[in-house]
């Protein structure tokens, strides 16, 4: 993938206290390398705190509020998952707004681990094929999604992962996706 490929992209992260560090700064790291920009999109302002599975981990700085963000100031999402990051996420319905309107506008989301439980609440995901930690699997059959055990799985613009070990492959296909997505919208 060339190194500039998303160069002009702004892509939102949407999380909050209890995310998956893993899951938020690898692929972070992974779109700026590409040339994107990433902006932090949270409930609260300044920090929120992330997690190494079921230990405390780094923090990361918020870049805009849920009160002020819109998604027509954003080319692609990012939702990352751990247990708490989604669980409260998908009970404010600023944030369900929030991604409910990045797929009305027809951009690309990638969403991995516990991440589609926001979809599964925006109510985005009939007919369409996912992945995501087991778990969800009947919770996203509920909301009329196709459920698939995979490394990574491209349903027209959503990206969705597993868990922190298919992020290698999952940061591969963001990238395509958010490429080839992106720059249809630019045209």
């Amino acid at each position: 993938m060339a190194k500039n490929s998303l160069q002009g992209i702004r892509v939102a992260i949407l999380a909050t206290d209890g995310f998956e560090y893993v899951e938020l700064a690898e692929p972070r790291k992974a779109l700026e390398e590409a040339g994107a920009n990433t902006v932090i999109v949270s409930l609260q302002s300044e920090k929120i705190q992330g997690w190494n599975h079921d230990k405390p981990g780094d923090s990361v700085h918020v870049a805009a509020t849920l009160d002020t963000a819109e998604a027509e100031d954003f080319d692609a999402l990012v939702l990352p998952g751990g247990v708490r990051n989604p669980d409260i996420l998908r009970t404010s319905p600023e944030a369900v707004r929030f991604v409910r309107q990045f797929f009305d506008a027809g951009k690309p989301v990638a969403a991995i681990c516990h991440g589609p439980w926001l979809l599964v609440e925006a109510g985005v995901l009939k007919g369409r094929r996912l992945t995501s930690w087991p778990s969800l699997k009947t919770d996203i059959a509920n909301a009329g999604g196709q459920w698939t055990d995979e490394e990574v799985v491209i349903d027209r613009g959503l990206v969705t992962s597993r868990k922190p070990a298919d992020i290698p492959a999952f940061n591969q296909a963001i990238i395509e996706e958010f490429s080839a997505k992106a720059n249809l919208q630019h045209a």
